[in-house]
């Protein structure tokens, strides 16, 4: 099923890519992982670890460029995108100059086709074709989008291309309305997703993304999601969102439950959870067997490892090695993983999970949360940055991603939170707060919640131990908090217990707060009074003592 023959190899590359306006190029036609392994070590594209794993570096980018990412604006688009810093314009004009111009980069070489599809679920099935510059550009897709047989590969028929072209560069960018030599970007009309100037194979899966995040909501009544997902063996479906450093990945891997995908998935108007890709692209700094184990034991043979060094004189990875990029990546398709779903796909959640790193160790470890809340934290995405994840940063600083995916959201927030409200409240599903962040005081002050603890918390709730607990509510944010959790300490599940000022507690939640409201203020005008109502009891109007 994942391997091609090699006769069909042969006889694929006979197929016509004229009307791509690719005329003159030598086509490599959906040719497996060893083949494009061989091709790419030929090329001196590449390397290989000790056990045989393919590495590479993608060059200048090593990770996504959000202000070189576009949105074609035209009659489809110009009503529907939430246009601002994050989707912004070009016009079709200059859309098909830059499309002409990669195309004629192309003529006269070599090119790597790969017929592939995206979304789990048969009914949303997209079939995606790629043609990429680099062999292992083909390899990246072959791991991360959903594989076909054989037999599918005869008669196949694309609803979107994907076109990547890394060596190219736009000389004079602002005659074609963008800003650098590289670019990223959706054509919804024509339905191609354009990569040029930019060898970070991410532009490509987070391009397809992006456009599932337009064309799923408002042509097929699913919501799309930035998250990672699970089911248990009674059929008991778990999602965690959550953006980078608050767990997302380790806390969805649990060998008690059945792995449907860790980046992106649906909901269903038939109420099914869905993924949409067929494989994973984990961050692999500072990565270790005990504490990843799937995630260490995927990078074998298959796998395609970006901007990893070696330990100096030898083939094995050093993981901890950032002297390349902190964003050093892992794809692999999701047969890596032993522990997972097939097909990946699972029925409504039960349990929802919003994770958060909060470095100011204000939030509960634990919170549930109503449907206004579930809306306003969804829109909100928060996560704080600490000390050393950027320059400058030499203080926990708060930080805010709507829908915890607002790079890849060409709609208004609110859309997406609004399906998302529905959907809760049709299914009955509990949405809880898990902050992975700080108890004790912020950062540099408090400690880091244990995992083990966080663990407990998550098994209960799917365990339902917390089903007929008590809860109190958090004077300032509103949250209802457990007042007993098995296997956590009953002291940190409220955070101002573990605080020794009570008063440098409270201060510091009115910041968060502050910084919640403020946020907040750009979703306003077209969130409904639920949401509103769903953000911190205090803002810079009230005073703490109307609410304790």
């Amino acid at each position: 099923m994942e391997l091609l023959t090699i006769k069909t190899t042969i006889m694929s590359t006979t197929k016509d890519l004229s009307k791509y306006g690719l005329k003159n190029v030598r086509a490599q036609w959906n040719l497996d992982a060893e083949t494009l392994q061989k091709l790419t070590l030929e090329k001196g594209m590449g390397v290989e670890t000790e056990n045989g794993t393919l590495c590479v570096n993608t060059g200048k980018f090593t990770g996504r460029s959000p202000k070189d990412r576009f949105l074609v604006k035209d009659d489809y688009t110009k009503d529907k995108v939430w246009w601002g810093r994050i989707n912004k314009p070009v016009s079709p004009e200059n859309f098909d100059k830059l499309y002409d111009e990669i195309t004629n980069y192309l003529d006269g070489k070599e090119v790597f086709v790969r017929d592939a599809y995206v979304c789990a679920d048969p009914k949303y099935r997209m079939n995606v074709r790629t043609i990429t510059e680099y062999p292992w550009s083909n390899y990246f897709i072959k791991n991360m989008f959903l594989r076909l047989d054989e037999s599918e590969l005869e008669d196949f028929e694309e609803e979107w291309l994907v076109l990547c072209a890394p060596g190219y560069e736009a000389q004079n960018p602002s005659e074609y309305g963008i800003l650098s030599g590289n670019f990223s970007i959706l054509n919804f009309t024509k339905k191609i997703a354009l990569v040029g100037g930019s060898a970070y194979t991410g532009e490509m899966k987070k391009g397809i993304f992006s456009a599932l995040n337009l064309i799923l909501p408002t042509e097929k009544e699913v919501l799309p999601m930035h998250c990672s997902a699970n089911v248990g063996e009674a059929g008991d479906t778990a999602i965690f969102f959550g953006l980078s450093g608050t767990g997302k990945t380790t806390l969805s891997a649990d060998p008690e439950r059945k792995l449907i995908g860790d980046d992106e998935h649906g909901w269903t108007k038939e109420d099914t959870i869905f993924n949409f890709e067929g494989g994973c692209y984990a961050k692999v700094i500072d990565l270790t067997e005990e504490k990843e184990p799937d995630i260490f034991r995927a990078i074998r043979p298959g796998a395609l490892l970006e901007n990893v060094v070696f330990k100096e004189g030898t083939k094995e990875v050093d993981f901890f090695d950032s002297s390349i990029t902190q964003n050093t990546r892992v794809s692999y398709p999701i047969y890596h993983i032993d522990n997972i779903q097939e097909p990946s796909y699972a029925s409504n959640p039960k349990n929802i999970f919003f994770l958060t790193c909060d470095a100011f160790g204000v939030l509960p470890p634990v919170s549930k949360l109503t449907p206004g809340q579930a809306a306003y934290h969804f829109i909100s995405g928060y996560t704080a940055k600490v000390a050393g994840t950027e320059a400058g940063i030499t203080e926990p600083v708060p930080s805010f991603s709507a829908c915890f995916g607002e790079p890849f959201m060409p709609l208004h927030p609110t859309v997406y939170a609004e399906m998302l409200s529905e959907k809760m409240k049709a299914s009955g599903v509990n949405v809880w707060l898990i902050n992975t962040g700080w108890s004790g005081g912020p950062y540099g002050v408090g400690s880091r919640i244990k995992l083990k603890y966080t663990r407990a918390m998550i098994s209960a709730i799917l365990e339902g131990k917390l089903d007929d607990v008590d809860f109190d509510t958090h004077p300032i944010f509103g949250l209802h908090m457990p007042k007993y959790c098995p296997g956590v300490p009953t002291e940190m599940l409220d955070p101002m217990n573990t605080w020794l000022q009570k008063g440098a507690y409270v201060s510091k939640a009115i910041q968060l707060a502050h910084s919640f409201h403020i946020n907040f203020d750009k979703f306003a005008s077209q969130a409904s009074e639920e949401i509103m109502n769903g953000g911190p009891l205090i803002d810079s109007h009230h005073s703490l003592t109307e609410h304790l």
